[in-house]
């Protein structure tokens, strides 16, 4: 068994989404093959897959433990752990409590057990202390402009705190939706207040500043810092959320050398018609707007708050929300890098493909009702074979049998409403 708790096949490729790459061989489903030396017919609506086309690198896949209780062991193990039944993520986002250390001991454990499982952390505040706004309370207001060097330095004891707990934070964001009105914690930032707070004070953080955060990924907030020469090389990562809108390309920040984090969304949908969403939006996120990253809100349901969409049940069950991610997050690790692959082939299906590790992955999202056989043409490398993983309404990461691939082409049936990854 390998790190993501599959067999390996011997010179054998795993895509997400049920493609099978060249041959490991004894493999199930539908595979081109020519005849007389010509070659293998080549499906029409094929999506090519190129290997030697690389793009960004991935980061990982992740969600939230904000306002949640510790995680136990087994319900850390089903979200960051890489076997069985489990999903695979590699990013935890936790929240900074307002009132200081006395109140962090809940994200420090939930840290702790999910970056001894090889995840990453990152953290957020809702809100500055209540006494360094103008309102002095944590909900809305704003930060006073003499209290930003106090601010740093409350952002810097988190960072601190965390490392004395065995946890170095990957990175820390100055704010949650500073574009948000809400009645809970809160604090309202613009451009250019972000801006200043950056280039007179971030210099103090000894880990990766992320920013803005914005609800909607509104570039108006993290422009005026990414075009000001004072700030520009304190920024390590430019965020947002996706409510409201949808993955876009951010060319400012690219041209900046920034990275792209989608830390935050979830959608109202619940079973197999949210989990489409999901993939869908990740599929959106990483071959349109190209994110290293993509993070879900909260990790856990709260039935009594209503919240229904989360990677995993309140018994601690994974849902089909967090199989539909974990059909990337287990299999596209830190580090990959995504390749070229015919995003759309064709109506309903949404087609993206990575490296690392010595892995190729394929990862086919099939937002149709009904199955559609699917061409793959594989280029830049040599793959016999794939092994396909699926989520269905029915299925959680089931692996499929093995299919093998020839000269570079394979058919894969992809069912309706359904996620498959193919890998090698």
């Amino acid at each position: 068994m390998n790190e993501f708790g599959f067999a390996r096949l011997a010179g054998c490729v795993v895509l997400a989404v049920g493609v099978v790459l060249a041959g490991c061989g004894g493999g199930s489903s539908s595979s081109g093959s020519g005849g007389g030396g010509t070659g293998p017919v080549i499906p029409a609506n094929s999506s090519t897959v190129d290997f030697g086309v690389t793009n960004q690198t991935i980061r990982g896949f992740g969600g939230s433990s904000a306002w949640i209780s510790n995680f136990s062991a087994g319900q850390a193990a089903s979200l960051f752990g890489t076997g069985t039944g489990q999903i695979g993520l590699s990013i935890l986002r936790v929240r900074i409590d307002p009132g200081g250390a006395a109140n962090w001991g809940t994200e420090l454990n939930n840290a702790q057990r999910a970056n001894a499982l090889g995840a990453s952390v990152m953290a957020t505040p809702w809100t500055p202390p209540a006494g360094m706004k103008s309102n002095n309370n944590v909900v809305g207001g704003t930060l006073n402009v003499a209290s930003y060097g106090d601010y740093a330095a409350y952002l810097e004891s988190f960072v601190s705190y965390m490392q004395t707990g065995g946890v170095n934070l990957y990175a820390i964001s100055v704010q949650n939706e500073p574009d948000a009105v809400v009645n809970y914690e809160s604090c309202t930032w613009d451009g250019n207040q972000m801006d200043a707070w950056v280039a007179s004070s971030a210099g103090v953080l000894t880990t990766k500043l992320m920013m803005p955060e914005s609800e909607s990924f509104t570039t108006g907030l993290s422009d005026p810092a990414l075009n000001d020469a004072a700030a520009v090389d304190k920024i390590a990562i430019v965020a947002g959320h996706t409510y409201g809108t949808s993955p876009v390309a951010y060319p400012n920040a690219v041209a900046k050398g920034k990275e792209l984090w989608m830390t935050e969304h979830a959608f109202s949908e619940t079973g197999i018609t949210g989990a489409m969403e999901l993939a869908k939006e990740v599929h959106d996120g990483m071959t349109g707007a190209n994110y290293n990253a993509y993070l879900w809100w909260w990790l856990q349901n709260w039935t009594g708050g209503g919240y229904l969409n989360g990677l995993l049940d309140e018994a601690g069950n994974v849902t089909t929300n967090g199989f539909a991610l974990g059909q990337f997050a287990k299999f596209v690790r830190p580090g990959y890098v995504r390749v070229g692959a015919t995003a759309n082939p064709v109506t309903g299906v949404y087609v993206s493909a990575y490296k690392g590790g010595g892995h190729f992955v394929i990862v086919a999202v099939n937002t149709g009702a009904t199955a559609v056989t699917q061409g793959f043409v594989l280029k830049n490398e040599t793959v016999t074979s794939v092994t396909p993983y699926r989520t269905s309404a029915t299925e959680g990461l089931a692996q499929q049998g093995a299919v093998g691939v020839t000269g570079g082409v394979f058919s894969y049936s992809l069912p309706g409403q359904s996620v498959t990854t193919l890998v090698q």
